[in-house]
Formats: structure tokens, C-alpha cells, sequence
């Protein structure tokens, strides 16, 4: 019998959880990064999509703690926390980070390469493995992880799909 899974969405500068059976997908990764941070054993991730590097870019009071690597990345793995996942469990994927527009090389311009070296930073400070990523570049992402197997779909623009 063939059953299809239920696609949990992630918008721009948002996050969630999934576990098996069901995926996890996220799309319009440019310079963005899609981290997915998961457990194999509890076959349980989490993704954020992390639109700009820091919290300290926020202009506005009401701050959405899924914009932002630092932010973002300590939110999720509460949230998985909340979910019976030991952080010590906990390992990463990411994909994005692309450098969409090649107009000089200030930092403003530079969200892409910014936002991976935030990301990894984060994850290096909670003592999170990456197992895999998929960065750089300059073509956007969609990506969609299976926590029952741990494998991160990558679909490039003009690139095609990988697995990681």
C-alpha cells in the first residue's frame, strides 16, 4: 500500500519540526541557510530558516527568533529539547548560503557567506556536528529532509537534486 508522507513547511525566516513519517521542506534558500538539526534515533529534526547572520540586525522590537542564525538555532534546539531530544543527540545539515548578486564584495552584500559562517559558528558553540552540507555557490535551494532516514534532499536551481 503505498502511502504518501505529510510535508511539514518552513517559510522564510521560520521554523518547525517533523517527525517520521512525515518530511520537512523549505524553498527560496539564496543567500539564506536551511539548517535542519535532527536526532537519527528518536527520528525526530527540526529546521530554521535563517534569513541574516545576527539578532543584533534586528531593527524592530518585536524580534523573530527565526530570522536570525543566533536566535534561531538556540530556539530550535528548546524546541527539540521540549520534544525528549538530548542535545547531545543532536546533529546538523545545512544548505543555502548562496551569494546571489555579484556587485562588490562589502559586507552588506555578503549575506550568503555570512549567514554559513553564523550558522556554523552557532552550532560549533552548542557542540553540534555537521554531517553534511550543501553551501555557497550562487543558485537558490529547496531542500526537504526525511527524519526517518536522516537523508537532506537538495534541489538546485539549473542543478538538479542530491542527496546528503
Amino acid at each position: 500500500m503505498y502511502t504518501t508522507k505529510t510535508v511539514i513547511r518552513v517559510g522564510i525566516a521560520d521554523m518547525n519540526i517533523a517527525k517520521a513519517p512525515q518530511t520537512i521542506r523549505t524553498s527560496g534558500l539564496g543567500s539564506c541557510v536551511g539548517v535542519v538539526l535532527y536526532d537519527s534515533t528518536k527520528k525526530i529534526a527540526g529546521m530554521v530558516h535563517v534569513m541574516l547572520p545576527d539578532s543584533q540586525l534586528g531593527k524592530t522590537a518585536q524580534l523573530n527568533v527565526a530570522k536570525f542564525a543566533d536566535t534561531g538555532i538556540h530556539a530550535m534546539i528548546e524546541m527539540l529539547k521540549a520534544q525528549g531530544v538530548r542535545p547531545f543527540s543532536i546533529k546538523a545539515k545545512i544548505a543555502g548560503g548562496a551569494q546571489m548578486f555579484q556587485f562588490g564584495s562589502n559586507d552588506t552584500i555578503r549575506i550568503g557567506p555570512r549567514n554559513i559562517e553564523a550558522v556554523k559558528q552557532e552550532l560549533k558553540r552548542y557542540s553540534i556536528q555537521i554531517t553534511a552540507e550543501d553551501t555557497g555557490g550562487s543558485s537558490g535551494r529547496t531542500i526537504e529532509f526525511d527524519p526517518e532516514t536522516s537523508i537532506l534532499h537538495v534541489r538546485t536551481v539549473n542543478a538538479g537534486t542530491r542527496e546528503i
